[in-house]
């Protein structure tokens, strides 16, 4: 008989990680991607593991408070994970603050970082412009991601399925007339933001307003960097190039952000 390896014996991997607190974060994970809602057999399906593994795994992941059954038998996301979210999410933004008022310097107009989460955008930091007229929007705010530069930033980085369950297929919330209201259409235009590298929010959540964002890249989780601010002053910056050029500052100071984000 062939001996067994000391990860199998241990529980230990190669790397020297745990193999079942990975495995325990892979169900959590794989609860969050089904929108926080799955039955074992359908855990089993998108994680891979065997069942009597996710059994043993849900079990202590329930006595635990991280993840909760219904009646219906079905297994959900705990309450126990939001006070970590809140906490992470806090500190997700104390670390983006330097590169968000680098951003607000080089630009004059409000910084703001976003995640996706749910589906929705999660606003997680944003450095405010000295401008007295200014964009805000609070931290901790959720929004839609179809009509903000920083979702639709989101939304180009997953894989078109992805991006296509969550917009659906019925006709989106019109905000402004200026809304992409048609799933198909903003398909499209993720697409051309992939080509492009940033998306633009051309009055689409509020009249007047204007958006410039781009992707952190290496973050752990979809995250976006925009500017925001009145239409006009979006546009002139717009229109500077060289080294003051609005997108390539933008995606180099992302780029730097990425790496201290990064696992």
């Amino acid at each position: 008989m062939a001996s067994t390896p000391a990860a199998d014996r241990t529980g230990t991997d190669r790397a020297g990680g745990v193999q079942s607190v990975e495995r325990a974060f892979l169900l959590l994970e794989a609860l969050a991607d089904a929108g926080g809602t799955a039955a074992l057999s359908e855990l089993s399906a998108s994680s891979g593991l065997p069942m009597p593994t996710i059994h043993r795994l849900i079990r202590t992941l329930v006595q635990q408070g991280y993840v909760r059954q219904d009646t219906a038998r079905r297994y959900t996301l705990g309450p126990r994970l939001i006070r970590l979210g809140e906490t992470a999410g806090r500190l997700l933004g104390s670390w983006a603050r330097p590169y968000l008022a680098e951003l607000m310097e080089a630009t004059g107009e409000t910084a703001n970082l976003a995640v996706l989460e749910g589906g929705e955008v999660v606003y997680v930091g944003q450095v405010q412009s000295r401008r007295s007229m200014r964009m805000f929007t609070e931290v901790g705010r959720r929004v839609q991601p179809h009509c903000t530069g920083v979702g639709k930033a989101l939304l180009a980085q997953l894989p078109e399925e992805e991006a296509r369950a969550i917009l659906g297929s019925r006709p989106l919330q019109a905000h402004t007339p200026y809304t992409h209201t048609d799933p198909a259409e903003l398909l499209r235009h993720l697409a051309a933001a992939r080509e492009t590298g940033y998306v633009v929010d051309d009055q689409e959540q509020e009249i007047g307003v204007r958006c410039i964002a781009v992707a952190v890249p290496g973050a752990p989780a979809p995250t976006a960097l925009s500017v925001s601010g009145p239409e006009a002053r979006i546009r002139a910056l717009e229109t500077q190039d060289g080294e003051a050029a609005l997108v390539p500052v933008m995606r180099q100071i992302a780029e730097r952000l990425g790496r201290v984000l990064a696992p």
